[in-house]
């Protein structure tokens, strides 16, 4: 019982630590506008429009912020579907928003040509909130069809060397990749990209499922455990390899169907199933129907066994897509654009591949590295089982409102706790060990974070990863600025900020603001507000811009340093850019000022 206490204290360590992993990754770099949300209009006869956005995976687009507009004919109030509410921290107020697609019928009636104007507003769910957009169609009643935009958005501005932020997201390298269009390279990259995650909780869970299946054949040849690996490996193979050759055919869209509501749920409640099975609430096999079925096909080769192991790794690979959608999403989205079959197919083999990597591994130690029957196979289970349930939390996020998450997480951490025996007393001093104790600071962890996240959710908690965060904003909202706070002089128009930039004998740190961007207010009340910080710029000449309206100076200021929107710090030197000083999004205090101290040196 020791030993199992041991381990279980030990693989829960290595769970905080990879999950502590999965939540704290955040893509650095964000997709433009007319890519997360790519609009369409159709003239479906005389009397409507049909406007269709495909919305990009981890993106969403506001209902209160549609606006249709024409000059030259009456537009009636369009029937818009109903959308997903929750708390947005950008409005502070529950918003209706949409992802994945938007579909709107607009009626009209117009006895000529007309321009419309169609106004829309979005928010990368990473923090990001894009600046208000607006596109003109020039429409004829007479002339059903495709409507051409007019004065279409110009090509994606290229950031320069300075503008280019320090990390990648997968989904862009894995787009690079594949327009490097080296078969050699793509196969690599992909291998790469497949073996990174295979250590992510998406996959390895699929570590123990495999190894009861081998663990279940008895006494088992490295050669039979390996060729059993071979067999699951081989059914994830054949489903990514498919879902690359359906990308290359069906064109656009495929990259957004795993991340649908639906889909979403279904394999978050298969995830939490294999995770009852890590608990023994059931012993995960085929069916003895088809066992016996496909043992009876197979004859005397006995094909039976690998052909329902093929079968279950075909599953897991359906079950862990949604999951894995940076490269996943990334190869998808330009495979699609492409409709190129064959680097789809060969790309997703390829990660397939690497993601089997650490299943060959358990299957080829069949003699040595499995999980014997007893206390550790146990505790393994125990904890996969736990890793399980994160993930299904994690990939319902999208789905359910903020409040909801914070429900579902809290019960998991009591969960947690609860299997690390936080409730039961420590052992007699002499029969206490290390792993003891270790277990059990993680159970109170888990203990206290939990009744943290149900608190949060039952007080209408806004945020996770501060629970209780909202009730000390509520305390801090209106109170006075301090002495030191940093004081921004404000411009307009690119004219005038060329006119700071060349009179000004100091550096020069520019902000852009606005009303509706959270992040930017966070920076206000966190990083700027802070001693430390104001210290640092009080040799800086500070100006702010306030892209609030997105007027046409606002669109200018935006384009002349390639944001697509707030917050965006950029700093000056002598009337230039300092090369690498942008800081978009926000940056707590302490790393804010190590920032400026790199970079605002003499």
């Amino acid at each position: 019982m020791e030993m199992m206490n041991n381990w279980m204290t030990r693989l829960m360590a290595m769970l905080v630590a990879v999950l502590a992993l999965a939540t704290g990754a955040r893509a650095d770099d964000f997709l433009e506008p007319d890519q997360a949300f790519q609009l369409k209009g159709e003239l479906v006869d005389a009397h409507a429009v049909r406007l269709s956005w495909a919305i990009a995976p981890g993106y969403h687009l506001y209902r209160d912020r549609l606006s249709f507009k024409a000059d030259g004919a009456q537009i009636a109030a369009p029937a818009l579907p109903a959308g997903l509410r929750k708390f947005d921290a950008n409005f502070n107020k529950e918003m209706e928003t949409y992802q994945d697609s938007l579909v709107v019928n607009l009626p009209l009636t117009a006895a000529a040509a007309f321009t419309l104007q169609v106004g829309y507003q979005g928010c990368a769910d990473a923090g990001l909130c894009y600046s208000p957009a607006t596109q003109s169609y020039r429409v004829d009643p007479s002339v059903p069809g495709k409507l051409v935009a007019v004065d279409a958005p110009p090509a994606a501005i290229v950031a320069t060397a300075a503008a280019a932020p320090a990390h990648e997201d997968d989904s862009s390298l894995a787009q690079r990749t594949l327009q490097s269009g080296s078969a050699w390279r793509i196969g690599l990259a992909f291998l790469a990209f497949g073996l990174l995650l295979s250590f992510t909780p998406c996959v390895l869970p699929m570590v123990p499922i495999l190894s009861s299946i081998i663990v279940g054949e008895g006494a088992v040849s490295r050669g039979r455990g390996f060729s059993l690996a071979l067999a699951y490996c081989l059914g994830m193979a054949l489903v990514y390899t498919s879902l690359g050759v359906a990308a290359g055919l069906a064109g656009e869209g495929l990259a957004g169907a795993l991340q649908k509501p639906w889909v979403l749920l279904t394999f978050g409640a298969l995830l939490v199933g294999l995770a009852l099975s890590m608990f023994d609430v059931y012993q995960l096999q085929l069916p003895s129907a088809l066992q016996s079925r496909l043992s009876a096909t197979s004859g005397n080769m006995g094909g039976g066994r690998f052909a329902g192991v093929f079968v279950m790794g075909a599953l897991s690979a359906l079950i862990v897509g949604p999951c894995v959608a940076g490269p996943l999403a990334g190869a998808l989205l330009y495979i699609s654009q492409t409709r190129n079959v064959w680097t789809g197919g060969w790309a997703l083999f390829s990660m397939a591949v690497g993601m089997s990597v650490p299943l060959l591994l358990t299957g080829i130690s069949a003699g040595s590295l499995l999980p014997r029957a007893g206390a550790w196979m146990n505790g393994v289970k125990k904890v996969f089982g736990l890793l399980l349930i994160a993930v299904a939390i994690w990939m319902v996020t999208p789905v359910f409102p903020v409040t909801v998450m914070m429900a579902l997480w809290g019960v998991f951490a009591l969960l947690c706790a609860v299997f690390l025996h936080v409730f039961e007393p420590l052992p007699a001093k002499s029969g206490a060990g290390l792993g003891a104790y270790v277990g059990k600071t993680l159970g109170l962890a888990f203990l206290v974070g939990g009744l943290f996240e149900l608190a949060g959710a039952a007080s209408a908690g806004r945020d996770v990863l501060q629970p209780l965060g909202h009730l000390s904003i509520a305390r801090t909202e209106g109170a006075a600025p301090a002495g030191d706070e940093i004081r921004f002089s404000r411009i307009k128009t690119v004219e005038e900020l060329d006119q700071v930039l060349a009179s000004s004998t100091t550096p020069v740190m520019l902000d852009f603001y606005a009303d509706w961007c959270v992040s930017c207010k966070e920076m206000e009340r966190f990083t700027f507000s802070k001693p430390a910080v104001s210290g640092k710029l009080k040799q800086v000449r500070l100006i702010q811009v306030d892209v609030t309206a997105n007027s046409a100076d606002d669109k200018a200021l935006m384009k002349r340093f390639g944001l697509f929107g707030p917050p965006g710090i950029i700093l000056f030197n002598g009337g230039k850019e300092i090369p690498n000083s942008r800081v978009i999004g926000f940056l707590a205090p302490e790393p804010f000022v190590q920032h400026l101290g790199r970079h605002l040196t003499s």
